[in-house]
């Protein structure tokens, strides 16, 4: 069934996401496009019902007001505006809090259903996966984390084994993690999946490079670069499959707000990119995709799984990667993982990870000063990794993860404990 949509057209708010959760939360579908979207481009889009323009403080982009094509005024589609002093829509507001302002607009102006529903959006995808892909085949970049995973198992339902499932260990890995990848798809799923180990290439490209942007950047094309060379070998790949979510997008600027980090499968592309791409979940929040795993069939282990970003290890080995700092951070990932899970908090917790900063400490080893690395402890709570609070983690759990991580990890002898909100900050440090 053809769910119906609201499109939101980004003209400066800073609460897209905001207006996109509440008009799905009411039970109708929702999608964020760019101010200068066209009509041709709307018409495009399936059961189009209405339009809001959402406007706010970041409308005036270098002394300009951002505007819509005026074309989009004549399609027949009722439009609100909301913080658009230019807007050339009879209704306008300063702003909607107000739930029946809204449910007014959907249900009332626009005759839109409220049949927003994961198993109504798995049917449609499937049908466009179907429509894009046709005989062709796709190339899946499997990471083994829940955004890849839930990709994965959307493309088996819609195309089957015109799937060709990629693991690429970059040496970025948590400890034991592309074992688990190859045991869970290949022998467990049965996909049909390459499993390709790039460790010294991904880590001699990296080798001297501090800048955050840089490294994600790096690691996002050697990744399209090691996928391409897998694609010759397999001969008719013409689509690259994603897991991108709509945070990624979000985070990696748009046309009204700055960057916060290019994620590596948005950002960090290479312009001479050879696949057309199939990215099925850019629409949805982590909680959405975490349901539509579910409704997929996936085990809820994996789709309650730790989240872990695309560059890896290589974004919480703080400044210029290097072997030592790596292991020694793998090492005391794996410590926090298990003591998390003896303590119950894997169950409560949604992120949970180490870092290790790219400086030494002063301390005590065998009766001697020693100089050691820092280990830093972060732990989250989030819906939809827009915002996230800390997890108060008792003193107890944390001596108990600092006594392990610095008896283990002889490079290690200082653990703090990370304590600040998204935002100011952001989940991952880089």
């Amino acid at each position: 069934m053809k769910q119906d949509m609201i499109v939101i057209l980004d003209l400066g708010s800073t609460g897209n996401t905001v207006l996109a959760r509440a008009i799905r939360d009411l039970g109708v579908y929702s999608e964020i496009h760019p101010h200068d979207i066209t009509a041709a481009e709307l018409k495009a889009l399936d059961n189009v019902k209405g339009i809001i323009l959402n406007g706010g403080e970041n409308r005036v982009v270098d002394g300009v007001e951002v505007k819509v094509n005026d074309e989009l005024y004549s399609l027949g589609l009722p439009v609100i505006s909301i913080d658009c002093p230019s807007a050339k829509c009879e209704t306008r507001y300063d702003a909607i809090p107000d739930t029946e302002v809204l449910k007014a607009f959907l249900f009332d102006t626009c005759k839109a259903e409220a049949n927003w529903n994961m198993k109504n959006f798995v049917a449609d995808q499937i049908e466009l996966i179907r429509k894009q892909v046709g005989d062709r085949k796709v190339l899946l970049a499997l990471s083994g984390g829940v955004d890849s995973s839930v990709v994965a198992a959307m493309l088996i339902k819609a195309i089957g084994d015109q799937l060709t499932c990629v693991h690429v260990n970059h040496g970025l890995m948590r400890k034991d993690e592309s074992e688990s990848v190859v045991k869970i798809f290949r022998d467990e799923l049965k996909a049909n999946l390459v499993y390709v180990d790039a460790t010294d290439r991904f880590l001699d490209k990296l080798a001297g490079v501090a800048d955050p942007e840089q490294k994600r950047k790096i690691i996002g094309g050697e990744f399209i670069r090691v996928f391409e060379e897998e694609a010759r070998k397999l001969e008719g790949i013409d689509f690259l499959g994603q897991g991108t979510i709509y945070p990624d997008i979000i985070e990696s600027g748009t046309k009204t707000a700055k960057c916060v980090k290019s994620h590596h499968n948005v950002g960090g592309l290479p312009e001479d990119l050879q696949f057309e791409l199939v990215e099925p979940l850019k629409q949805l929040f982590k909680d959405e995709v975490r349901a539509c795993g579910i409704e997929l069939g996936l085990p809820r282990e994996m789709v309650y799984r730790q989240p872990f970003p695309g560059p890896g290890l290589g974004v919480r080995c703080l400044g210029a990667i290097t072997r030592e700092r790596l292991a020694a951070l793998r090492e005391s990932d794996a410590i926090l993982r298990d003591e998390f899970a003896k303590a119950g908090l894997d169950k409560t917790v949604w992120q949970y990870f180490t870092v290790i900063p790219d400086f030494k400490a002063v301390g005590v080893r065998d009766n001697a000063r020693s100089m050691g690395y820092m280990c830093v402890i972060r732990a989250v709570n989030t819906v939809d990794a827009m915002t996230a609070t800390i997890e108060r983690i008792s003193y107890d759990v944390l001596e108990r993860i600092a006594d392990r991580i610095t008896a283990e990890v002889p490079s290690i002898n200082r653990v703090v404990y990370e304590v600040t909100k998204k935002p100011v900050a952001t989940i991952e440090f880089e």
